[in-house]
């Protein structure tokens, strides 16, 4: 059985989900489960920094025995806190996705399009329904209809371009006025302006009163990059995947095996190694 970690070794542990916890065919290492596992056991604040929203990250918390007092979602924009055994919406930043809409659409005029409002619902253009997001049962909208709503983050699909011409065209945009990233395929992710995983979990590190050092980020893609460079900055850890692109791995400096390999695994267990004595 673990020994609990002291309380000033109490480490905050931030993952990513889609290729760090979980498989591009959303399988789960049995290495994984049980690193998880040990870390919690340890003592360890586990919790998800996921570009997912609340609805699909939800489930995942049990799969992995997590019951963090805090999860950041749809890429810092929201952050649930558990009270009660439930969860609810502690912050939630939206904004006005007409400009940018209006600003990104003639660079694709093909591409598909969501916005997700602040309580999680979904809308979206036509296509983006045949992309392998869970949208639930409502119908697709009209372009113009998607303005309608405080945006808490907007989604755009590409499928007919690869990610170095997708990365060109998004860079050519001047998206000056929003915080943006680009996933592994031609996926455009767009949130509130100075709004990331970096920012939610700076603020989850102060509510838990753990120092910056006490931070340990690990993920695998573009959208990681201020988590980690938040953790590097005060002297904690951030750890990209394997198969993460060589930008992510320098804004990590700390790079373990591929998701394939569980390289998770390993990083988490290393921490739960360091037992208080």
């Amino acid at each position: 059985m673990s020994r609990r970690v002291a309380a000033s070794d109490r480490l905050l542990i931030a993952l990513d989900v889609d290729g760090t916890l979980m498989r591009e065919d959303e399988t789960i290492g049995d290495a994984v489960k049980d690193a998880v596992a040990r870390v919690i056991e340890a003592g360890h604040e586990v919790t998800l920094a996921t570009g997912r929203s609340w609805e699909t990250a939800a489930d995942l918390l049990p799969l992995f025995g997590m019951r963090p007092r805090f999860v950041v979602c749809s890429n810092g924009a929201v952050i649930m806190q558990r009270k009660k055994g439930e969860y609810t919406r502690a912050f939630v930043e939206t904004f006005d996705a007409r400009p940018v809409l209006e600003k990104v659409r003639p660079f694709l005029p093909q591409g598909s399009f969501m916005v997700e409002d602040a309580d999680g619902s979904r809308h979206y253009t036509e296509g983006m329904d045949d992309s392998g997001w869970r949208l639930g049962d409502d119908d697709p909208v009209s372009f113009e209809e998607l303005g309608l709503v405080p945006a808490s983050r907007v989604v755009v699909i590409s499928p007919s371009h690869d990610t170095q011409e997708f990365l060109e065209i998004v860079e050519s945009m001047g998206l000056h006025q929003v915080t943006y990233s680009v996933g592994w395929a031609a996926w455009l992710d767009i949130s509130p302006q100075g709004v990331s995983k970096g920012s939610a979990l700076e603020r989850v590190r102060s509510w838990l009163g753990l120092p910056t050092q006490n931070l340990l980020a690990v993920g695998d893609g573009r959208n990681d990059v201020e988590m980690f460079e938040l953790a590097r900055s005060g002297g904690g850890r951030a750890v990209a995947m394997g198969q993460a692109p060589d930008a992510v791995k320098d804004a990590a400096g700390e790079v373990t095996g591929t998701v394939t390999d569980d390289g998770l695994a390993d990083v988490l267990n290393e921490v739960a190694g360091r037992r208080a004595v």
